[in-house]
């Protein structure tokens, strides 16, 4: 497991010292925000410990699994000492290790059977627990700390959780008010979400009554209802959003004036009539994904034996909202500024293990031991840079994250400190995209921006415009665009590469910089068939190659 997992690459430790508490009743320490540095009782030398965990909150969504990692730093064995993750006082047992063993009889009750602790790296005084499933009474404060007989130190962080709901179920209630009721309903959402009905124009709809209820599960649901009068009202969408993800979902009804009231004498057989729109809806998303695929196969024949697909983008997502505008194709560009990248060993983290060729990074099991004293090399963030510095022109990199659930790609200042911690952001000299969780991919700009893909990226193409100020970021394995920085870059940038520690998964694969973008076929990758981020987006071989 890793020694910085989640947003722990973030923490910004504060130091202090205080006299050592009464296990299990003191509360959390407002300075134990990210770290904490340690006490020694009378007589014993002050050692230069600190605990580190997660600097940010961390996002975790209902029913997955989310992991708190923290670690000693700089690193020490902490088999024999006792770990204890608390909620907001460490009387608030989330699980507790102590001498090689755990201990469930201070666990609280709504942890039991939830919680899982790997001890790969405890000899490294890293260690991470796993708890699973997500449920809204999980969020809020957390820490975890280290005690032995000359240290006790500690970290808090906080847990945030979202739920994206059912698809918004819409039903005729029948006739009111000289219109049609509507009515709208959801399940399944958490926080409490927010409903909004609007016209064909987009124009904002009164909601005749509007109920959100909470269930046993602290989960929300939702139902609404709106009366829609004849005349300008010809579609009718209800949608539901979630105020934490950013993310809503829609259904949209078409209403045609004839069956209105005031308008026809046929209003008895509206509610026969109505059945067939709601069929063809249905349908539409069948038809759609028929010529979607006729169009994806056309632009494979098309790019096949040029650029990679990664290259063939026509939509840009900007900023958090996933707005979505048509734009012409790069493609030519950047097929002409791709770059040969290569990795620079001694800037890596001395935990990284960079391939003689510079093409791979990983992470090592054992880390080999402090960089302190090597002003080029990072001594905190498991990262490395490359050789080449961009300060000009348009470059174009590709990198197989594999299937990784850890990582950050992009580009950072040539001349951002290498030793201890920082924020990933524009506003710290970085433009990244990262990975957690094996499904969370998101940018800091400059806070968390979460990011939607429907086909997991197993190649990522980083396009760097210095004269514009924009760092991109695209599928390669569907060709799609992911996200745009946009910037002004105050001087020489370089590739970053964080593999993060490892993460247990299955599939621990290197980051790897693929060669220049010159391909004359594809090959599928091995068991390419994980769509499931996404479920509305059935397998296609075609979104499989890359």
């Amino acid at each position: 497991m890793s020694r910085l997992s989640g947003h722990g690459s973030w923490a910004q430790p504060l130091r202090g010292t205080w006299d050592l508490p009464e296990l299990g009743h003191e509360p959390v320490s407002p300075a134990s925000a990210g770290g904490l540095s340690t006490t020694a009782p009378p007589g014993k030398p002050l050692k230069e410990f600190r605990v580190v965990g997660h600097g940010e909150p961390i996002l975790a969504h209902v029913g997955d699994e989310v992991e708190f990692s923290c670690h000693l730093s700089p690193y020490r064995d902490a088999e024999h000492m006792e770990i204890r993750w608390f909620r907001s006082r460490t009387s608030d047992v989330v699980h507790l290790y102590r001498e090689r063993q755990e201990f469930y009889g201070q666990q609280m009750a709504q942890f039991q059977n939830r919680t899982e602790l790997v001890t790969d790296e405890i000899a490294d005084g890293s260690v991470t627990l796993r708890l699973h499933p997500v449920v809204p009474a999980d969020e809020g404060p957390y820490g975890c700390r280290f005690l032995s007989s000359d240290f006790t130190g500690e970290a808090v962080w906080e847990l945030e959780v979202a739920g994206l709901g059912s698809d918004p179920y819409i039903s005729l209630e029948g006739f009111k008010q000289g219109g049609i009721q509507l009515r709208c309903s959801s399940s399944g959402w958490y926080p409490k979400p927010q409903s909004q009905w609007t016209d064909h124009q987009g124009r904002c709809l009164p909601p005749e009554t509007e109920v959100i209820v909470k269930d046993a599960q602290g989960l929300f649901s939702l139902e609404t209802s709106v009366v829609v009068q004849g005349g300008a009202h010809s579609n009718v969408s209800c949608s539901i959003q979630n105020p934490l993800l950013g993310q809503k979902k829609e259904f949209v009804v078409q209403i045609a004036d004839v069956f209105l009231p005031g308008t026809s004498p046929w209003k008895r057989a509206f509610l026969g009539t109505l059945v067939g729109p709601l069929l063809v809806l249905a349908l539409l998303p069948t038809l759609a994904l028929y010529f979607f695929r006729r169009q994806r196969r056309s632009q494979g024949t098309r790019q096949a034996g040029g650029c990679p697909p990664g290259v063939g983008f026509a939509q840009e997502q900007s900023g958090g909202g996933g707005h979505r505008q048509n734009r012409p194709s790069p493609a030519l560009n950047i097929c002409l500024c791709a770059v040969d990248v290569t990795l620079d060993p001694g800037s890596a983290h001395p935990s990284l293990e960079v391939s003689e060729d510079g093409k791979s990074v990983s992470c090592r099991r054992m880390a080999p031991g402090s960089a302190a004293g090597d002003p080029q090399r990072f001594s905190e963030q498991m990262c490395v840079l490359s050789r080449e510095r961009f300060s000009t022109g348009r470059h174009y990199w590709e990198v197989h994250v594999g299937r990784r659930s850890r990582w950050f790609l992009g580009a950072c200042l040539a001349a951002v400190p290498r030793a201890g911690q920082a924020r990933l952001s524009p506003a710290g000299g970085y433009w990244v995209m990262g990975l957690w969780n094996g499904c969370e991919y998101f940018v800091l700009d400059p806070h968390r921006i979460a990011l939607t893909m429907r086909v997991p990226p197993r190649c990522v193409g980083i396009f760097l415009d210095c004269e514009a100020g924009k760092l991109s970021f695209f599928n390669v394995s569907n060709g799609s665009h992911i996200f745009t920085f946009t910037d002004t870059f105050s001087g020489a940038l370089c590739a970053y590469f964080r593999p993060r520690a490892h993460d247990g998964s299955e599939h621990p694969d290197p980051l790897t910089i693929c060669p220049l973008p010159v391909r004359e076929k594809r090959v599928p990758e091995e068991e390419d068939s994980d769509t499931w981020l996404q479920p509305y987006e059935p397998s296609d071989p075609a979104l499989a190659m890359w």
